[in-house]
């Protein structure tokens, strides 16, 4: 079966996977994880957030970090002992609260579904679901950012055969979510990483939001 023809992959697969390793994807052992965690950090526009989800949290490598930068994180996975290795990461902190949770899941079973989140970080996780479970969850996420708010993307770009899409594909589904507007891009023969903002006209520049004269 080729990639694109999968269906989204549900629970059963990442706890097999987890079962055999605790960092099954080395996410705290290789330099390309680090180097990409700072490109996605650097790439906010904005130095610090309010309230912040990060869906597939996995061992909370990245949770760590955006705690630093956010006021509240809402961190979710659906395999259990991820979570506890993410917990014990981050320690006993207010700022980070877990959930089993994945991105195609109801919002509505969120902590807190009523509240809404300036931040969004969609990282290694878009290519898990199928073309269609994608787009549906890209629209209900516009729907839970405030205006003005951030969902940062950042995919490896090469295909893995379990998975239902490639990483550029995850960004092309994004780009094309109504009510997301596209601020910037890095892209290498590795990794994509594009910031949107919740906007139903163009993104305004961070030096511009900044007060800075950019005529």
């Amino acid at each position: 079966m080729s990639q694109g023809s999968r269906s989204s992959l549900g629970p059963e697969y990442f706890r097999t996977v987890y079962a055999v390793k605790d960092d099954p994807f080395m996410l705290d052992s290789k330099w390309y994880e680090r180097r990409k965690y700072a490109l996605t950090l650097a790439s906010l526009p904005k130095p610090h957030y309010r309230r912040a989800l990060e869906p597939g949290c996995s061992i909370g490598v990245l949770t760590e970090q955006l705690a630093a930068r956010c006021d509240h994180v809402v961190s979710t996975d659906v395999v259990d002992s991820a979570l506890d290795s993410a917990r014990r990461r981050v320690g006993d902190t207010a700022a980070v609260e877990f959930a089993r949770w994945s991105l195609s899941d109801d919002w509505s079973t969120l902590p807190a579904p009523a509240e809404m989140f300036d931040l969004i970080v969609v990282s290694e996780v878009g290519y898990y679901l199928d073309a269609d479970d994608l787009t549906s969850a890209m629209a209900r996420a516009v729907k839970h950012l405030e205006v003005g708010g951030t969902l940062v993307a950042a995919h490896w770009r090469h295909e893995v055969d379990d998975y239902p899409i490639p990483g550029d594909r995850v960004h092309e589904i994004i780009a094309a979510t109504p009510g997301l507007a596209l601020l910037s891009r890095y892209l290498d023969e590795d990794v994509r990483i594009e910031v949107f903002v919740a906007s139903d006209g163009p993104a305004v520049s961070v030096a511009s939001t900044d007060g800075l004269d950019v005529r």
